[in-house]
């Protein structure tokens, strides 16, 4: 005896072939969902924005979207250049201090 899996769109419930499968995590929501490229092609996008994350002293987060020219005018790159990564450790810090 053999079992088949079988993915479905969570919009339509039509059935998805493997390669069709396009996964979207929804950030404000913390959802997730699958679909296909063809059913999340009438969204509109958007072109030249940059998404930031506020992560404010009181532990709210706050997503952020703006444009790059708006945000170039803040934040130089060569400025961007000198940042720390999100990935590892800032610069400076000491687990052990």
């Amino acid at each position: 005896m053999a079992f088949k899996q079988v993915r479905v769109s969570d919009l339509t419930g039509n059935e998805i072939k493997d390669h069709e499968v396009v996964t979207v995590v929804i950030r404000s929501e913390n959802k997730v969902f699958d679909a296909t490229a063809e059913e999340l092609s009438s969204l509109k996008r958007l072109s030249n924005v940059i998404e930031l994350e506020y992560k404010h002293a009181d532990g709210s987060v706050e997503q952020v979207i703006c444009t790059q020219a708006e945000f170039a005018k803040l934040v130089p790159a060569e400025k961007l250049a000198e940042f720390d990564s999100a990935r590892g450790r800032r610069s400076g810090f000491s687990p052990r201090s």
